[in-house]
């Protein structure tokens, strides 16, 4: 089977749910619309729902003039995009920049939805976020992402990741889906874990560097239609993908050709590899 292309999904905002595309466009910092808006504290740094698990259940509409906001037990919520001249200092993951500020409706209806004070906040200006140094070129930008424009993932390497859970959690009734993962594009007619060997891919018309793997956090032990907590899949990456002391699951992409369109269904070639048995691109110990 040629490897091509199954799901693309955007998040407009940061660990909330995010919306399933049949096409997109790529910009140098991602998805049009991912992640371009983001939940921050009182002191302006990130909130994500690694603390705040029912983030998972917002869901984000992004609409001609903003978003459009629902989540269970509270009215739906209109947001228009903020003026880009009320700039409010944030943080996320060592990277401070300035945001434009949603306004009090929205941070109140945020600070229910995450129980906890919260604010929302939009990133007018792409351009202020540049990505680690250590992977990826000086003039690549990142919107809120946690550190690179995009991610793949492969419907393979969950298939291989499912076997393990199922037959090592009795507790685990049904796959896990791969909405845990929160990839931007998934691909499909592969082998297992190949994409850690990739370093330059093309999807239509797009081509992206590969510059990293992605290492798991507790974000994907949260269940997204019910925000309940458990062990999986880390418990099982554990088992299967564990480097230097972390759990690895889906690859960071740059893209190299901004303003093309990828669409589902477009194939996935592979540009440059490297031989296989490395594990995923990691920081050197």
């Amino acid at each position: 089977m040629t490897a091509h292309l199954t799901a693309i999904n955007r998040f407009p905002v940061k660990s909330c749910r995010g919306e399933s595309l049949g096409a997109v466009v790529v910009e140098p910092w991602g998805l049009a619309g991912d992640r371009r808006w983001m939940i921050v504290d009182e002191d302006g740094e990130v909130v994500t729902a690694r603390e705040a698990n029912r983030l998972v259940l917002v869901d984000p509409e992004i609409t001609a003039d903003g978003l459009r906001l629902t989540a269970p037990d509270l009215p739906p919520l209109v947001v228009p995009t903020p003026d880009p001249a009320d700039q409010v200092p944030v943080s996320i993951w060592g990277s401070r920049l300035t945001a434009a500020a949603a306004g009090p409706e929205a941070d109140a209806w945020f600070s229910k939805a995450a129980g906890l004070p919260a604010r929302l906040v939009h990133l007018d200006d792409p351009r202020k976020r540049t990505t680690s140094p250590a992977f990826s070129e000086p003039t690549d930008r990142v919107s809120f992402a946690d550190g690179y424009p995009l991610l793949v993932a492969t419907e393979e390497s969950l298939a291989a990741l499912n076997d393990v859970v199922l037959a090592s959690s009795p507790t685990e009734r049904e796959p896990l889906p791969m909405t845990r993962f929160r990839p931007n594009v998934v691909v499909a007619g592969v082998a297992p874990w190949v994409e850690d060997d990739w370093r330059r891919i093309r999807i239509g018309d797009a081509v992206f560097r590969a510059v990293k793997g992605c290492a798991r956090c507790v974000l994907t032990t949260i269940d997204p239609d019910t925000a309940d907590r458990g062990k999986e899949p880390i418990a099982s990456l554990a088992k299967i993908r564990r480097w230097d002391g972390a759990t690895w699951f889906g690859v960071n992409l740059v893209p190299d050709t901004p303003g093309a369109t990828i669409r589902v269904g477009d194939e996935v070639e592979v540009l440059d590899e490297v031989p296989s048995g490395g594990g995923p691109i990691r920081p050197a110990r």
